[in-house]
């Protein structure tokens, strides 16, 4: 294991209002960084559930949403998402079961129906991919975890530091474009990005007198990441 996964984070031209949207569909708390972006955090109920951080970026959307959240309903429909905020896409039909909709900035999501047995909230993080099985390989080799296919789907389960159920790969025909508006953090568990690279990551930037981190991306572009050891870890 290389690294666990840290957090998600979301591109945004308003990160005040994202933040605020996301916070209430998370049921988690916005808090203001000081610098013009917001984090959504878990509330001490839920430590384990997700941390989102929100941060102003001045280019505009362009492409499709390429990283996406699944999230379970605890109404029987999406009202309650829509009120707060989110558009509508696309309705279930004979093809799907589930509401495709976008938040304030344009990012699709995905909402589906209640389950019992199961909670409310977000249970997977969804990556578009040219080759699922060997995203979801390259992902589990990084951040530990075991990797499960479905016709034609590959997910990563039981990943170091995950706080969904699955981190889901689907094949789609579109390679990728455009950086992606979502992404996400990982801690590093060596002092530097060397292993990653090594594994096959692209360096993008090194840390400088900017940032702390390393930016990288995975074997098909997919932006992330990369943090120095905690002191606690």
């Amino acid at each position: 294991m290389i690294a666990r996964f840290k957090d998600l984070c979301m591109d945004a031209a308003d990160a005040h209002r994202l933040g605020a949207f996301w916070a209430a569909i998370l049921d988690g708390e916005l808090v203001h960084t000081g610098d013009g972006d917001t984090r959504v955090d878990p509330r001490p109920a839920r430590s384990k559930a997700e941390s989102v951080w929100v941060n102003t970026v001045p280019e505009p959307r362009t492409g499709k949403t390429r990283v996406h959240l699944d999230l379970r309903l605890a109404d029987p429909d999406p009202e309650a998402l829509l009120a707060a905020g989110a558009r509508l896409v696309r309705e279930p039909d004979a093809e799907i079961s589930w509401w495709v909709l976008a938040d304030p900035d344009g990012n699709q999501f995905c909402a589906f129906p209640p389950r019992e047995g199961k909670r409310p909230g977000v249970f997977e993080l969804v990556v578009d991919t040219a080759d699922p099985v060997a995203q979801a390989t390259w992902w589990a080799g990084v951040v530990g975890g075991r990797v499960e296919t479905e016709e034609g789907v590959a997910s990563v389960a039981g990943a170091a530091g995950f706080p969904w159920d699955y981190w889901v790969f689907d094949p789609v025909p579109e390679r990728k474009r455009v950086k992606n508006r979502v992404h996400w953090d990982v801690d590093l568990t060596g002092p530097d990005a060397t292993a990653l690279i090594s594994a096959g990551a692209t360096l993008l930037r090194e840390p400088d007198d900017r940032i702390s981190w390393w930016v990288l991306a995975d074997p098909e572009g997919n932006e992330f990441c990369a943090f120095p050891p905690r002191p606690s870890q």
